[in-house]
Formats: structure tokens, C-alpha cells, sequence
């Protein structure tokens, strides 16, 4: 390529970036009334999170008879949309809500797949290291297990209502497991319908 080719392409490049960059701004999280979007955002978690809490809180499900907090270990909580998405997005702000409604406390020794914080275990690995102070070293028997389990889906649905729009629906379900006799204490189910062009994408 000679050095006349490599010039004009490399300014019709430039234009071409310049023209369709959006400027970048800043977002009030807060109070953010920006276009709703087809997929799954930030506000759709924080709305699903804050029913589902509300909910356990009303229903009773998380008070512990006699006073104290239930332990409670995450489950699977299974991605069937189209989307690429981290479910830990919707539990971390459950757990947040839940910690401190002060009704709960979270195991992080202990999920469906190991446990989230591989220190707790790695830790006893000490036990009769010559080089640490063993009284600060984690005993045998101090971990506590869980009482109730949290499990779900959230599930997306596309419906065409004509040729030029298209309906997406979120459901987002949860159960709360007593893991002592496998019973549902708690289920709910949030719902979110978003309508766009049949040509957007929601993913």
C-alpha cells in the first residue's frame, strides 16, 4: 500500500470514529430517568432485589422464632435469558438488604458450587504450621452451617406483536429453602415487560 492509500484510509477512518462517537457522560444513579433499554440494566436488578426482599420481610419468612438471625447459604440461581448476564448482580444486592434488615447473615463458606470465599478453609490449613501462633489459628467446630438456602431463575420471553414491535419479559423467581426439611418457606416472582422495535436486539 503506498503511502497516498495509507492516508486517505487512515482520515477516512478518524471521521468515520469521530462522527459516531456519543459523548460520554456521567449517569445520577440516583434519579436516572435515560431511555429505558431492551436488555437488563441496573434498575431492573434493583427493582427485582427490593421486591423480593420486601416481600420475605412481610411474609415473615426470615424471622427467627425466639430472636436471632437465620444463616443463609446462595444457591443457584440459573441465567435463562438470551443475555449474557451475572446473576451475582441480583444477589449481591439481596444479601445487602437482607444483612441489614439485621434478620440474616450470609455463609460464605458454603454454596451450591464450593465455597465463595476460599479462605475460610485455607485458613485451617494452618492447623500445626510451626510458624503461626496456633491459639489464632481457626479451631475445629467454629464454622456454622446454614439454615435456609436461596435459589432461583430468571427467565426472559420475547413476544412479537406485529411486524415492526416486539414484547420482552423478565421473570425473576426465588425460593428461600429451609435446608433442614427441603420445604419452600418463601417464593416469589418479579416481572418486568419492556417494549421496543421487532429489529432491536435484547441481548
Amino acid at each position: 500500500m503506498n503511502k497516498i492509500k495509507l492516508a486517505i484510509l487512515s482520515t477516512a477512518i478518524i471521521l468515520s470514529t469521530g462522527c459516531s462517537t456519543a459523548p460520554t457522560k456521567n449517569i445520577d444513579m440516583h434519579n436516572d430517568k435515560e431511555v429505558a433499554v431492551r436488555g437488563l440494566n441496573y434498575k431492573d436488578f434493583q427493582k427485582a432485589a427490593n421486591e423480593a426482599v420486601d416481600s420475605m420481610l412481610r411474609s415473615g419468612a426470615i424471622s427467627k422464632p425466639g430472636g436471632g438471625r437465620y444463616v443463609l447459604a446462595i444457591s443457584d440461581i440459573v441465567n435463562d435469558t438470551m443475555q449474557r448476564i451475572d446473576t451475582d448482580q441480583l444477589v449481591k444486592k439481596i444479601r445487602v438488604a437482607l444483612l441489614q434488615s439485621g434478620k440474616v447473615v450470609v455463609t460464605t463458606a458454603v454454596n451450591a458450587k464450593g465455597a465463595e470465599d476460599k479462605m475460610s478453609m485455607s485458613a485451617r490449613k494452618l492447623r500445626g504450621h510451626g510458624e503461626f501462633n496456633q491459639k489464632t489459628v481457626a479451631g475445629k467446630g467454629q464454622m456454622i452451617a446454614p439454615d435456609l438456602s436461596l435459589s432461583g431463575k430468571i427467565i426472559q420471553k420475547n413476544i412479537r406483536i406485529n411486524r415492526s414491535e416486539e414484547q420482552t419479559e423478565y421473570y425473576f423467581q426465588l425460593s428461600l429453602t429451609d435446608i433442614n426439611t427441603g420445604l419452600a418457606l418463601w417464593e416469589g416472582e418479579t416481572v418486568l415487560g419492556k417494549k421496543g422495535s421487532g429489529d432491536s436486539v435484547s441481548w
